[in-house]
């Protein structure tokens, strides 16, 4: 209506002409759309991520870290919280919360308690493959962000929870930190700032479950992996039963040059409420598998043409992607060609962004075979804890394995969506929604397939696995 208006105030002043510069300045004075991707080299945070130059302490300062560490200290917590803040960083460990408002939640209160940092470097998402990078080639940014983290938390140490796996990586890091402290930039008065922290590497036992915050922190405190009950949460109670953040490789690993070319810099990237950079780890049916730091909200199609060299046979050979690790919902190719990656796109498609671990799946892949193969991971990976993640992984197993085969009904595919649902949601932690999501992906886009292969099984091969009592004789 308003542009009608426009139009026809234009005819009646100015007549037909000045109605067609009227609608081309109009046209003019509209910005074009923001597009995302294309990050430029002076914009990477990890300039090493390929491990082409020398990880050590010579290496790193030539790089730029710890520069200016000292004068960041000692603006103080409140600058540093903000400039986090400011930046719009989000967790890059798979919840995406804001860093700043999490770093803020111990506060300044019980005064004289001892305050920890955990870092999450117990990377076993399948698919996922960022943060041993980082670790391996990078690992003086992240000793750097434990000490400017902690600076903002007023945390007396940091602990890094590194998977077993990880050899080289844990190799590096503790060479990281010896030079750190044998440099004086962390330890007491670390970089001659008047501040005391420490860091110490711990080493996992290769248990996805560690993964989740509160099961690390039982971990390092030498019981079992298992979650804890929530609250009180680790801000209050939490390592050694002080007050403790955990967060993730990445995110913390990114905080120094945040702080150094500002937060506003860093939220010049991406979409609104999803600033940044992000590591993007792409696996599977491309030509060209990689690591690559690229800005948030690039498309996935162009992430993927961009950077590896596409998809193998071309587009049209795509069936399906994870956008973000083993965790998340499926995309099948429709949803993947308007997809962007970052948290909210990925939320409205029903998926999510999770640890940004891309798993490309060409039309060459049983769809239900791959599914099935991460159901069977989450089963051996439940703790076993909460009933309904211990049995239900085992009952979406179980099936997932007959559907592979054909050996099931049409009927059970609601059945299983059930299931997923009684799941979803009533766990301790996390793990329980894992193990739900790849299947509802799957019966959400893929459901044509199952009954395809269920309606062609062999319903003699179905009655084969049924229990019948030796003394149940019954005939017809």
């Amino acid at each position: 209506m308003m542009i009608q208006g426009f139009k026809n105030k234009l005819i009646k002043t100015q007549g037909v002409q000045g109605l067609a510069r009227g609608l081309a300045s109009a046209a003019a004075a509209t910005p074009s759309p923001r597009t995302y991707g294309g990050l430029k080299d002076q914009d990477r945070i990890f300039t090493n991520v390929y491990g082409r130059y020398d990880f050590k302490l010579k290496g790193a300062l030539k790089r730029g870290d710890w520069y200016k560490t000292k004068e960041i200290i000692h603006k103080g917590e409140d600058w540093i919280l903000k400039e986090i803040k400011d930046s719009g960083l989000r967790g890059r460990g798979g919840a995406g919360f804001p860093s700043g408002l999490k770093w803020s939640f111990m506060g300044k209160s019980s005064p004289g308690r001892k305050r920890y940092l955990v870092i999450n470097a117990d990377e076993g998402e399948p698919g996922t493959c960022k943060d041993r990078e980082i670790l391996r080639h990078e690992p003086h940014k992240l000793v750097e962000g434990c000490l400017l983290a902690g600076r903002a938390m007023l945390a007396n140490a940091a602990y890094i929870y590194i998977r077993g796996e990880f050899v080289q990586e844990a190799n590096n890091v503790q060479t990281a930190i010896d030079e750190a402290y044998k440099a004086g930039l962390i330890g007491k008065n670390a970089c001659e700032s008047g501040y005391d922290f420490d860091v110490y590497l711990v080493r996992g036992a290769g248990a996805y479950i560690c993964g989740e915050e509160t099961a690390l922190i039982e971990s390092i405190e030498g019981k079992q992996g298992k979650p804890r009950l929530k609250p009180p949460f680790p801000a209050d109670t939490g390592l050694f039963g002080c007050p403790t953040t955990v967060s993730n490789v990445e995110t913390v690993a990114v905080a120094p040059t945040i702080l150094r070319r500002g937060g506003s810099w860093f939220a010049g990237f991406g979409a609104p409420r999803n600033s940044g950079t992000k590591l993007f780890c792409i696996s599977g049916h491309v030509n060209n598998p990689c690591t690559v730091e690229e800005e948030m909200s690039i498309p996935l199609r162009e992430l993927l043409e961009r950077h590896c060299g596409g998809i193998r046979g071309g587009w049209d050979n795509l069936l399906a992607i994870i956008p973000g690790g083993s965790s998340v919902p499926l995309l099948p190719k429709h949803d993947c060609e308007v997809a962007a990656m970052d948290f909210d796109s990925l939320r409205d498609l029903q998926s999510g962004l999770g640890t940004a671990a891309v798993i490309v799946m060409d039309k060459s892949v049983d769809i239900v075979a791959a599914i099935a193969r991460l159901s069977a991971f989450y089963r051996h990976e439940s703790c076993g804890q909460c009933t309904p993640c211990r049995e239900g992984t085992t009952w979406l197993d179980n099936m997932m394995t007959r559907f592979v085969a054909g050996n099931g009904h049409v009927d059970e595919i609601n059945q299983l969506m059930e299931l997923t649902k009684q799941i979803e949601g009533n766990t301790i932690c996390a793990l329980g929604d894992a193990a739900a999501w790849p299947v509802q992906g799957l019966i959400r886009h893929f459901r044509p397939e199952l009954e395809r292969r269920l309606k062609s099984g062999d319903r003699d091969a179905v009655l084969k696995d049924i229990y019948v009592p030796n003394n149940y004789s019954v005939t017809f």
